[in-house]
């Protein structure tokens, strides 16, 4: 499965160094990205027209982060080559581009010259008989509007500018009414460039790790596959230089891993959790999470030592993609399993269920056993709406074709592509998700803000402090509903009640500020006007 955005066609060496040459000398900034401003005046060396560079960059720019990065920059010239050799700019370049031997580099139309020049003038600074160096002219090609050297908050990404967001605007909220206690820990750097990340969930055996493996199509460090339930921790399989296993204690403490917010779940779960890491070209892209099988019975209920549901849904938050794997032979949904669906309440649009193993079974009996998991499902995730199943057998066995039937093989072969469709979509959606995920972060830190100073406000100056908070947490609902109608806010961006009730009870509702009108003012230019217009100044530079 190909995901990311590498050349379209074959990049000989030399035409690599040479695209190299011209990225540095286009990068402004020299932060290894070009922006939309550097790109149009490159771009028009090219003598294409408006409309075949708005393809240019929209092909390039797959994952929607409004910069191109080298590996961007040189499937943008490819592109370029394409359409001034009489190419439709597609979709479907690649596959224009995959039965050609090799792309040239395009015409340029006075770029030579330009190189030629600033590579004169930055052999110009030689050092005089006195030991003393000439001063250096700028070796910038296309001369920025400003030559003061870029403030370190200097935005050239959208990710860029919601880190600016979230330390200047948001996290200033979040503090004030300690967010983090009562939803998820604050983020840092490392949460915003983290890759997208895909976890898997289902009951054991039902071919989580087999999936992961089949995508990598080759086992990864500590990766244990069979009938029994083998896979006794989190898993998180992730790039890195080597082949090796990270415990969970170390994984926590890297300050440049996203993974630091799980501490809170004490040690207990951090001997259960690991990171494996490995060089391969599709972890570039995309982060897995294996979960240990959902078991069903009072007694692996009680058996586990940390919160199970609740390290679920920590990754629930931070996850592009959760996948429910079932097996034909295991529809039952068991209490444990029920409860972790239930955690994903707020993620809907992230779900997708795999009906995995499908080729155990004949049509007639599939077709059974589709009607009895939606069926199943139906009564877990409370939706009207009818929940997306992809039938498949993702291991590397061929497919059973003498149980399916030419009419079932066809069927299972359709959804397999979709579902991987699906997968391949991950990184081009990410910044999109990114921002999603920002923006529904912000609006419950507003509405955490409104009750919190809500239950301050309704604490007696002097007297009666412990009774009045008690009455306030038992009657939660009312002061939920209180709050909402004074501030007009939607009752479907108010947290869970139980959930909330559970926290407050550790916490002296005394102790907590008072509404602040200017934090929350700050965010709400920050979801009215600043978040659209850093979207409007990364979007494709034709449109």
């Amino acid at each position: 499965m190909e995901i990311g955005s590498g050349p379209i066609g074959p990049c000989p060496k030399e035409h690599q160094k040479m695209f190299q040459e011209w990225f540095n000398l286009a990068d402004s900034d020299g932060d290894g990205r070009i922006t939309g401003n550097d790109a149009t005046k490159l771009f028009a060396m090219s003598k294409l027209s408006r409309q075949e560079l708005k393809q240019v960059w929209a092909i390039a720019d797959s994952k929607r982060q409004g910069f191109l990065g080298l590996t961007e920059f040189i499937t943008a010239m490819q592109l370029v080559s394409l359409a001034q050799a009489g190419h439709e700019l597609t979709p479907e370049i690649h596959k224009i581009a995959a039965s050609k031997d090799e792309i040239q580099p395009p015409t340029m139309e006075g770029l030579e010259t330009l190189i030629a020049k600033t590579k004169a003038l930055s052999t110009y600074s030689q050092p005089e008989s006195n030991g003393t160096a000439l001063p250096q002219p700028s070796t910038q090609w296309f001369p920025s509007k400003s030559v003061k050297k870029l403030p370190l908050n200097a935005v050239t990404s959208i990710i860029d500018g919601l880190k600016r967001l979230y330390m200047e605007k948001l996290k200033p909220l979040e503090v004030t009414y300690r967010f983090n206690d009562f939803a998820s820990p604050l983020l840092t750097n490392s949460d915003f460039d983290a890759k997208p990340m895909v976890m898997l969930l289902g009951q054991y055996s039902t071919g989580k790790t087999t999936f992961i493996k089949h995508l990598l199509r080759c086992n990864y460090p500590g990766a244990h596959i069979g009938p029994e339930p083998t896979t006794d921790r989190f898993v998180v399989v992730m790039s890195g230089p080597d082949e090796r296993s990270i415990p969970g204690n170390t994984i926590a403490v890297q300050a440049d891993m996203p993974f630091g917010g799980l501490t809170t779940f004490g040690g207990a779960f951090l001997s259960k959790f690991q990171c494996s890491q490995m060089p391969h070209p599709l972890l570039d892209e995309v982060t897995f999470v294996d979960t240990p099988g959902v078991l069903s019975g009072e007694k692996q209920r009680t058996q586990r030592s940390y919160d199970f549901t609740g390290v679920i849904s920590w990754f629930a938050a931070k996850c592009d993609l959760i996948l429910l794997l079932f097996d034909p032979h295991k529809l039952d949904i068991s209490d444990e399993f029920k409860r972790v669906i239930s955690s994903l309440r707020g993620h809907d649009d992230k779900i997708r269920v795999v009906l995995n193993k499908a080729d155990q079974v004949d049509t007639q009996q599939l077709m059974r056993v589709y009607g009895a998991l939606m069926w199943s499902l139906g009564k877990v995730l409370n939706t009207p709406e009818v929940v997306r199943v992809y039938i498949g057998s993702f291991n590397d066995k061929p497919i059973n074709e003498a149980a399916l039937g030419p009419m079932g093989l066809d069927l299972f072969e359709k959804e397999q592509d979709d579902l991987l469709a699906d997968l391949v979509d991950i990184p081009k959606k990410a910044c999109d998700r990114r921002i999603n995920e920002f923006v529904k972060r912000a609006r419950a830190a507003k509405i955490h803000a409104y009750i919190i100073s809500h239950l301050k406000k309704e604490m007696p100056a002097m007297m009666g402090k412990a009774k009045t908070q008690q009455r306030l947490i038992d009657n939660l609902e009312e002061e939920f509903a209180k709050v909402q109608r004074e501030f007009h806010l939607p009752a479907g961006d108010f947290p869970n009640v139980d959930y909330f009730r559970e926290v407050l009870n550790g916490y002296s509702i005394d102790k907590f500020e008072k509404l602040k009108p200017k934090l929350i003012q700050a965010v709400d230019d920050m979801l009215g006007y600043e978040i659209p217009e850093l979207l409007k100044n990364f979007r494709n530079p034709y449109d």
